[in-house]
């Protein structure tokens, strides 16, 4: 089920992709991503509401942990950005490969407290692979 979902997650992300570069083309990129962010705010919100589910803020949550909505306004702006000149699958693409290798080094050395996972370099295949893919994308 994890699969299905995770695949699911990567064809919504292209059709994001694909709408907030258009609105980003529209609008310009700070103001798209404005408008990005707040109707996200509001679907959740909804989703709050239609649930019933109360928002708590957890005392001893460590202020690192709340860095992700910066990085999640950093990633809309240089998607955007990428978008009006690479168009959508090889903006996809080298962002999964940026998420591929950065997530390798995080669970190489198990950063950020969770448990290492070391290296396999079979994993190397995976990567050529997926740099072929990217290469054999910007070439045609």
């Amino acid at each position: 089920m994890n699969y299905l979902i995770s695949l699911i997650i990567g064809a919504v992300t292209s059709i994001m992709i694909l709408l907030n570069g258009t609105l980003s083309d529209g609008y310009g990129n700070y103001a798209s991503s404005i408008l990005i962010h707040i109707s996200g705010l509001i679907a959740v919100l909804l989703i709050l509401f239609i649930t019933r589910t109360k928002f708590r803020l957890k005392k001893g949550t460590p202020i690192y942990l709340y860095c992700a909505g910066f990085i999640g306004v950093a990633t809309v702006l240089f998607t955007n950005l990428s978008f009006e000149h690479l168009g959508v699958s090889l903006t996809l693409a080298l962002g999964l490969l940026g998420q591929t290798l950065l997530s390798l080094f995080l669970d190489h050395f198990g950063l950020m407290g969770f448990k290492a996972s070391r290296f396999n370099p079979k994993k190397l295949i995976g990567l050529l692979f997926i740099g072929v893919g990217i290469l054999v994308m910007t070439i045609y």
